[in-house]
């Protein structure tokens, strides 16, 4: 195996409107937009890992066929917004326009998780900290 260190840089989720889908997360969850590139990219300032948004057009340039759009049925990956409030980012983003998919439940290792799909499709989970 080679000695190489690799850290988790950022996360993207392909949207149809990278600006907008980014300007919600600011509006509804209180995180700040980093940057925004025309209407392929955007990017907030999530710590660390940053968390982008880019267009469906952008995944056909990066490679052949590009990524498969966002369904009625979540696809198998997840973006989790950790807060002290669980019950608070469910209701915020429910009234924000994401579809409910299940109401904050304490779960065996102390967190409290809640599950809604945000206008653009994404899978988010809300947590309490681990």
């Amino acid at each position: 195996m080679a000695d190489i260190e690799m850290t988790l840089g950022w996360v993207i989720a392909y949207v149809d409107d990278p600006a907008e889908a980014a300007r919600f997360y600011e509006r509804t969850f209180g995180l700040r937009v980093d940057f925004i590139a025309g209407d392929e990219f955007a990017q907030l300032d999530t710590g660390p890992t940053k968390l982008g948004f880019a267009s469906y057009a952008l995944s056909r340039k990066n490679f052949e066929g590009g990524v498969q759009r966002a369904g009625a049925q979540p696809a198998n990956v997840e973006i989790t917004l950790v807060a002290e409030d669980v019950d608070g980012a469910f209701r915020a983003a429910v009234e924000a326009g994401c579809a409910p998919l299940a109401e904050p439940v304490d779960k065996p290792q102390g967190q409290r998780v809640a599950y809604v799909r945000d206008p653009f499709g994404t899978l988010l989970e809300l947590a309490t900290p681990l």
